[in-house]
Protein backbone atom coordinates (compact mmCIF):
# COMPACT_ATOMS: atom_id res chain seq x y z
CA UNK A 1 0.00 0.00 0.00
CA UNK A 2 1.62 2.77 -1.28
CA UNK A 3 1.02 6.25 1.14
CA UNK A 4 0.11 10.21 0.31
CA UNK A 5 -0.32 12.76 2.88
CA UNK A 6 -2.79 15.49 1.87
CA UNK A 7 -2.09 18.97 3.08
CA UNK A 8 -5.23 20.31 3.54
CA UNK A 9 -5.33 23.23 6.54
CA UNK A 10 -3.36 26.11 7.00
CA UNK A 11 -4.40 27.10 10.11
CA UNK A 12 -2.04 25.05 12.35
CA UNK A 13 -0.05 26.67 13.40
CA UNK A 14 -2.03 29.90 13.94
CA UNK A 15 1.00 32.57 13.36
CA UNK A 16 0.81 32.88 9.99
CA UNK A 17 4.75 33.46 9.48
CA UNK A 18 5.01 29.76 10.15
CA UNK A 19 2.96 28.13 7.88
CA UNK A 20 5.82 28.20 5.40
CA UNK A 21 8.11 26.34 7.91
CA UNK A 22 5.73 24.13 9.04
CA UNK A 23 4.59 23.11 5.43
CA UNK A 24 8.40 22.21 4.89
CA UNK A 25 8.58 20.36 7.71
CA UNK A 26 5.82 17.85 6.89
CA UNK A 27 6.76 17.77 3.27
CA UNK A 28 10.55 16.57 4.35
CA UNK A 29 8.84 14.25 7.20
CA UNK A 30 6.56 12.01 4.76
CA UNK A 31 9.53 12.45 1.90
CA UNK A 32 12.12 10.83 4.08
CA UNK A 33 9.74 8.21 5.41
CA UNK A 34 9.08 6.83 1.74
CA UNK A 35 5.42 7.99 1.17
CA UNK A 36 4.95 8.31 -2.76
CA UNK A 37 2.54 11.24 -2.41
CA UNK A 38 2.56 14.92 -1.66
CA UNK A 39 -0.63 16.69 -2.57
CA UNK A 40 -2.62 20.35 -1.56
CA UNK A 41 -6.30 21.03 -2.06
CA UNK A 42 -7.07 23.76 -5.00
CA UNK A 43 -9.20 25.75 -3.15
CA UNK A 44 -8.89 29.85 -2.35
CA UNK A 45 -11.16 29.78 1.19
CA UNK A 46 -11.10 26.87 3.50
CA UNK A 47 -13.91 24.74 3.16
CA UNK A 48 -16.90 25.25 4.95
CA UNK A 49 -17.81 21.23 6.20
CA UNK A 50 -14.10 21.38 7.32
CA UNK A 51 -13.84 25.59 9.02
CA UNK A 52 -14.66 28.52 7.57
CA UNK A 53 -13.97 30.26 4.62
CA UNK A 54 -11.85 32.87 6.20
CA UNK A 55 -9.56 30.42 7.71
CA UNK A 56 -6.19 30.61 6.07
CA UNK A 57 -5.90 28.86 2.61
CA UNK A 58 -2.54 29.12 -0.23
CA UNK A 59 -3.06 29.04 -4.07
CA UNK A 60 -1.88 25.06 -4.43
CA UNK A 61 0.08 25.50 -7.55
CA UNK A 62 2.54 28.12 -5.90
CA UNK A 63 2.49 25.62 -2.92
CA UNK A 64 3.59 23.10 -4.89
CA UNK A 65 6.95 24.82 -6.08
CA UNK A 66 7.29 25.51 -2.48
CA UNK A 67 7.56 21.72 -1.86
CA UNK A 68 9.34 20.71 -4.74
CA UNK A 69 12.27 22.46 -3.73
CA UNK A 70 12.71 21.03 -0.31
CA UNK A 71 11.49 17.51 -1.49
CA UNK A 72 13.77 14.60 -3.36
CA UNK A 73 11.10 12.25 -3.84
CA UNK A 74 7.45 12.50 -3.12
CA UNK A 75 5.11 12.90 -6.40
CA UNK A 76 3.28 16.34 -6.02
CA UNK A 77 -0.03 17.16 -7.43
CA UNK A 78 -3.25 19.19 -6.01
CA UNK A 79 -5.91 17.29 -5.13
CA UNK A 80 -7.46 17.75 -7.33
CA UNK A 81 -7.76 21.11 -9.40
CA UNK A 82 -10.53 22.51 -10.57
CA UNK A 83 -11.38 22.46 -13.81
CA UNK A 84 -12.60 26.29 -13.65
CA UNK A 85 -9.93 27.74 -11.75
CA UNK A 86 -7.42 27.87 -15.15
CA UNK A 87 -7.22 27.71 -18.82
CA UNK A 88 -6.36 24.10 -20.13
CA UNK A 89 -3.22 25.59 -21.79
CA UNK A 90 -2.04 27.13 -19.36
CA UNK A 91 -3.08 24.42 -16.34
CA UNK A 92 -0.81 21.85 -19.18
CA UNK A 93 2.20 24.63 -18.57
CA UNK A 94 1.94 24.81 -14.98
CA UNK A 95 2.22 21.38 -14.30
CA UNK A 96 4.60 21.09 -16.75
CA UNK A 97 6.87 23.71 -15.02
CA UNK A 98 6.15 21.95 -11.66
CA UNK A 99 7.14 18.65 -13.56
CA UNK A 100 10.33 20.05 -14.76
CA UNK A 101 11.64 21.78 -11.67
CA UNK A 102 10.75 18.87 -9.48
CA UNK A 103 12.61 16.11 -11.73
CA UNK A 104 9.82 14.88 -13.00
CA UNK A 105 7.80 14.00 -9.84
CA UNK A 106 4.03 16.06 -11.05
CA UNK A 107 1.38 14.74 -11.73
CA UNK A 108 -1.72 16.34 -12.71
CA UNK A 109 -5.09 15.68 -10.43
CA UNK A 110 -8.18 17.43 -12.13
CA UNK A 111 -12.61 17.45 -11.30
CA UNK A 112 -14.95 19.51 -11.62
CA UNK A 113 -14.81 22.51 -9.48
CA UNK A 114 -17.60 22.70 -6.99
CA UNK A 115 -16.68 25.61 -4.20
CA UNK A 116 -19.74 28.51 -5.67
CA UNK A 117 -18.92 30.70 -2.92
CA UNK A 118 -15.37 31.37 -3.31
CA UNK A 119 -16.13 31.65 -7.37
CA UNK A 120 -18.10 33.91 -6.96
CA UNK A 121 -16.11 35.69 -4.41
CA UNK A 122 -12.86 36.09 -6.92
CA UNK A 123 -15.06 36.06 -9.92
CA UNK A 124 -14.59 32.58 -11.43
CA UNK A 125 -17.07 32.18 -13.74
CA UNK A 126 -19.97 29.44 -12.01
CA UNK A 127 -21.77 27.59 -15.09
CA UNK A 128 -24.14 24.53 -14.86
CA UNK A 129 -22.30 21.50 -13.42
CA UNK A 130 -23.31 20.14 -17.41
CA UNK A 131 -20.85 22.66 -18.40
CA UNK A 132 -18.11 21.96 -15.96
CA UNK A 133 -17.82 18.40 -17.12
CA UNK A 134 -17.85 19.51 -20.42
CA UNK A 135 -14.95 21.91 -19.51
CA UNK A 136 -13.25 18.81 -17.35
CA UNK A 137 -13.14 16.46 -20.55
CA UNK A 138 -12.33 19.43 -23.13
CA UNK A 139 -9.27 19.83 -20.57
CA UNK A 140 -8.42 16.67 -20.48
CA UNK A 141 -7.77 16.58 -24.29
CA UNK A 142 -5.85 19.85 -24.39
CA UNK A 143 -3.50 18.46 -21.82
CA UNK A 144 -3.10 15.30 -23.77
CA UNK A 145 -2.72 17.14 -27.04
CA UNK A 146 -0.23 19.54 -25.49
CA UNK A 147 2.33 16.72 -23.95
CA UNK A 148 2.04 14.80 -26.99
CA UNK A 149 5.08 14.35 -29.00
CA UNK A 150 4.06 15.16 -32.66
CA UNK A 151 0.84 16.87 -32.31
CA UNK A 152 1.26 21.33 -31.83
CA UNK A 153 -1.48 21.97 -33.70
CA UNK A 154 -4.93 23.84 -33.00
CA UNK A 155 -7.83 22.48 -30.55
CA UNK A 156 -10.91 22.70 -31.41
CA UNK A 157 -13.76 22.58 -29.02
CA UNK A 158 -16.82 23.82 -27.52
CA UNK A 159 -15.68 25.82 -24.98
CA UNK A 160 -11.80 25.92 -25.92
CA UNK A 161 -10.08 27.06 -28.69
CA UNK A 162 -6.38 27.31 -28.80
CA UNK A 163 -4.53 28.30 -32.07
CA UNK A 164 -1.50 26.11 -31.06
CA UNK A 165 -0.35 23.58 -28.49
CA UNK A 166 2.82 23.97 -28.42
CA UNK A 167 4.68 22.88 -24.69
CA UNK A 168 8.14 23.52 -24.24
CA UNK A 169 10.12 22.34 -22.89
CA UNK A 170 8.22 18.32 -22.51
CA UNK A 171 7.29 17.38 -19.18
CA UNK A 172 10.59 15.15 -17.89
CA UNK A 173 8.08 12.51 -16.87
CA UNK A 174 7.34 10.24 -20.12
CA UNK A 175 5.07 10.11 -21.65
CA UNK A 176 3.55 12.69 -19.83
CA UNK A 177 2.69 13.33 -16.11
CA UNK A 178 0.35 11.04 -14.56
CA UNK A 179 -3.23 12.07 -15.12
CA UNK A 180 -5.95 11.01 -11.62
CA UNK A 181 -9.47 12.19 -12.26
CA UNK A 182 -11.13 12.57 -8.60
CA UNK A 183 -14.45 11.94 -7.26
CA UNK A 184 -16.65 9.13 -7.36
CA UNK A 185 -19.90 10.49 -9.94
CA UNK A 186 -20.66 7.28 -11.50
CA UNK A 187 -22.46 8.75 -14.17
CA UNK A 188 -19.59 10.91 -15.76
CA UNK A 189 -16.55 11.31 -13.58
CA UNK A 190 -15.93 7.69 -13.62
CA UNK A 191 -16.33 7.89 -17.15
CA UNK A 192 -14.04 10.35 -17.54
CA UNK A 193 -11.82 7.78 -16.16
CA UNK A 194 -11.53 5.46 -18.10
CA UNK A 195 -10.83 7.77 -21.08
CA UNK A 196 -8.74 9.21 -20.04
CA UNK A 197 -6.83 8.90 -16.51
CA UNK A 198 -3.91 6.85 -15.25
CA UNK A 199 -5.21 6.86 -12.03
CA UNK A 200 -8.52 7.47 -10.16
CA UNK A 201 -9.38 8.89 -6.09
CA UNK A 202 -12.29 7.84 -4.37
CA UNK A 203 -13.31 9.12 -0.65
CA UNK A 204 -12.76 5.85 1.29
CA UNK A 205 -16.44 6.55 3.53
CA UNK A 206 -16.57 2.73 3.42
CA UNK A 207 -15.30 -0.31 1.93
CA UNK A 208 -18.66 -1.26 0.23
CA UNK A 209 -19.02 1.81 -1.13
CA UNK A 210 -15.50 1.64 -2.80
CA UNK A 211 -16.39 -1.46 -4.37
CA UNK A 212 -19.44 -0.39 -6.17
CA UNK A 213 -17.25 2.64 -7.51
CA UNK A 214 -14.87 0.22 -8.69
CA UNK A 215 -17.37 -1.64 -10.53
CA UNK A 216 -18.94 0.96 -11.77
CA UNK A 217 -15.83 1.79 -13.06
CA UNK A 218 -14.95 -1.47 -14.66
CA UNK A 219 -18.05 -1.36 -16.37
CA UNK A 220 -17.05 2.22 -17.69
CA UNK A 221 -13.62 0.44 -18.79
CA UNK A 222 -15.42 -2.33 -20.82
CA UNK A 223 -17.41 0.22 -22.51
CA UNK A 224 -14.57 2.48 -23.61
CA UNK A 225 -12.52 -0.79 -24.51
CA UNK A 226 -9.87 0.57 -21.81
CA UNK A 227 -7.31 -1.95 -19.48
CA UNK A 228 -9.43 -1.43 -15.95
CA UNK A 229 -6.06 -2.90 -14.46
CA UNK A 230 -4.01 -0.36 -16.04
CA UNK A 231 -5.69 2.57 -13.87
CA UNK A 232 -4.53 3.27 -10.88
CA UNK A 233 -6.91 2.90 -7.82
CA UNK A 234 -6.24 5.50 -5.08
CA UNK A 235 -8.59 6.68 -1.66
CA UNK A 236 -8.76 9.58 0.83
CA UNK A 237 -9.00 7.87 3.83
CA UNK A 238 -11.99 9.04 6.38
CA UNK A 239 -11.41 7.75 9.45
CA UNK A 240 -9.66 8.66 12.49
CA UNK A 241 -6.20 7.77 12.31
CA UNK A 242 -3.74 8.00 14.77
CA UNK A 243 -6.50 7.23 17.70
CA UNK A 244 -6.70 3.63 16.10
CA UNK A 245 -3.41 2.47 14.14
CA UNK A 246 -5.12 -1.22 14.29
CA UNK A 247 -8.13 0.13 12.47
CA UNK A 248 -6.24 1.54 10.00
CA UNK A 249 -4.39 -1.43 9.08
CA UNK A 250 -7.29 -3.49 9.12
CA UNK A 251 -9.30 -0.70 6.97
CA UNK A 252 -6.33 -1.11 4.79
CA UNK A 253 -6.09 -4.67 4.22
CA UNK A 254 -9.63 -4.13 2.82
CA UNK A 255 -9.19 -2.21 0.60
CA UNK A 256 -6.46 -3.83 -0.89
CA UNK A 257 -8.08 -6.26 -1.33
CA UNK A 258 -10.53 -4.09 -3.38
CA UNK A 259 -7.64 -2.93 -5.77
CA UNK A 260 -7.23 -0.15 -3.98
CA UNK A 261 -3.08 0.29 -3.71
CA UNK A 262 -2.83 4.09 -2.15
CA UNK A 263 -4.36 5.67 0.72
CA UNK A 264 -3.75 9.51 1.65
CA UNK A 265 -4.40 10.78 5.04
CA UNK A 266 -5.18 14.34 5.58
CA UNK A 267 -3.81 15.81 8.94
CA UNK A 268 -6.36 16.26 11.83
CA UNK A 269 -3.82 18.17 14.30
CA UNK A 270 -0.65 19.98 13.56
CA UNK A 271 0.90 19.01 10.59
CA UNK A 272 3.92 18.52 11.69
CA UNK A 273 2.82 15.95 14.99
CA UNK A 274 0.89 14.27 12.38
CA UNK A 275 3.26 13.42 9.71
CA UNK A 276 6.05 12.43 12.19
CA UNK A 277 3.32 10.03 14.16
CA UNK A 278 1.65 8.80 10.95
CA UNK A 279 5.27 7.79 9.64
CA UNK A 280 6.68 6.09 13.23
CA UNK A 281 3.40 4.22 14.41
CA UNK A 282 1.18 3.47 11.37
CA UNK A 283 3.49 3.58 7.58
CA UNK A 284 5.74 1.29 8.75
CA UNK A 285 2.49 -1.00 9.25
CA UNK A 286 0.90 -1.01 6.21
CA UNK A 287 4.49 -1.50 3.87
Amino acid sequence: MRLGLHYWNYSNPTDTSQIAASLAETARIVDEAGFYRFTAMDHYFQMEHRGTADEPMLEGYTTLGYVAARTERVKLGLLVTGVMYRYPGLLAKIVTTLDVLSGGRAFLGIGASWYEREQRALGVPVVPMGERFERLEESLQICQQMWSDNNNGPFEGRHYQLAETLCVPAPLTSPHPPIMVGGGGEKKTLLLVARYADACNLFAVSPEDVAHKLEVLRAHCDAEGRDYDAITKTAVYMGPVLEDPDAVVAAAETYAGLGITELQFMPDRDPVEFATRLSEEVAPRLS
